[in-house]
């Protein structure tokens, strides 16, 4: 069994004010770790106290994650408040949510910038630590970031554009930081989480059961999160995982499902037509690249709402 410990260490977690981040917050700091705690408003406080109430230490730094300053505000409150800098959680995000023939510019950009902008602005700073440490200590040093991706980027939403993209890009991000980090001993992944919040609160039904701890509570999700950020998930990078209920489900990399070559080494239109079109007669319309397997994963007292 592998060392889930995280005393002594330092996490921060993005839009930890509430639901899912607040419950990973909780969790971190239940095994050990002092928490940055980052939300726009007052709630961050509330969180914090929390944690105190735990008998640990935490900070709440307010504030729109979705610019470089803000990132690096984060990190150097870690630095400076505890000493290091060990885990990162970013999960602050908003919906805007509309047909694509119906969202304005504002309701992509605003998307886009608190998600994958937030995403990178906290992961560009934590790198920078990362890599800097890991040359002041002359080898690897601990270092976890986990990313909230979501099913959405999986279906390609149709109310869900800008989200979609969001989570897709979150997804290439964490990929590229777990290349450009392994070698100074710093992990990257990615987890699509299903949870009841605030704002999922239009999407899912109630849990009937009301004798166990509700199916889709954030704290489910929260365990697995505690437990990437923790040393036994050293051999875990670059991975994407679909997390609800009582289930992990581990994604698998996309696959080459055919080839098309050029018989005299360059394509024309009419053989492009020749070789594609008979291939594509009769397909299903749900054979894309939209992973709607996914939506076939369920778990007792869910109703599945994903496709």
């Amino acid at each position: 069994m592998g060392n889930i410990d995280l005393t002594g260490r330092t996490a921060v977690v993005t839009g930890a004010g509430a639901g899912l981040g607040r419950a990973e917050a909780l969790a971190l700091a239940g095994q050990g770790a002092n928490v940055v705690v980052n939300d726009m408003g007052d709630a961050a406080d509330q969180v914090v106290a929390e944690i105190e109430a735990l008998g640990r230490k935490a900070i709440a730094v307010k504030g729109d994650v979705s610019s470089w300053a803000m990132g690096q505000q984060l990190v150097d409150a870690a630095v400076d408040t505890f000493g290091s800098l060990d885990v990162v959680v970013n999960n602050a995000g908003i919906l805007r949510d509309t047909m694509l023939f119906n969202m304005s510019e504002q309701q992509w950009d605003d998307v886009i910038r608190v998600h994958l902008k937030g995403h990178a602005a906290v992961s560009r700073a934590a790198s920078v630590y990362f890599r800097s440490a890991s040359k002041t200590a002359g080898g690897p040093v601990f270092g976890r970031v986990v990313n909230t991706a979501s099913e959405a980027f999986l279906f390609g939403a149709a109310g869900q554009s800008n989200y979609a993209a969001a989570k897709a890009g979150i997804v290439a991000l964490t990929l590229s930081t777990s290349r450009g980090l392994e070698r100074y001993g710093v992990t990257a992944n990615a987890i699509c989480p299903r949870a009841r919040t605030e704002m999922t609160s239009h999407v899912f039904a109630e849990d009937g059961d009301t004798e166990r701890l509700d199916i889709l509570a954030p704290e489910r999700v929260a365990s697995f999160v505690g437990y990437l950020a923790s040393p036994a998930s050293a051999g875990i990078s670059g991975q994407v995982f679909v997390v609800y209920g009582d289930m992990v489900a581990l994604m698998a990399a996309p696959t080459v499902e055919n080839k098309f070559v050029a018989a005299d080494g360059t394509f024309s239109v009419d053989e492009l037509d020749a070789q594609l079109t008979p291939y594509f007669e009769g397909r299903s319309p749900y054979q894309t690249y939209a992973a709607f397997s996914v939506a076939k994963l369920d778990t007792t007292g869910i109703e599945n709402v994903a496709g």
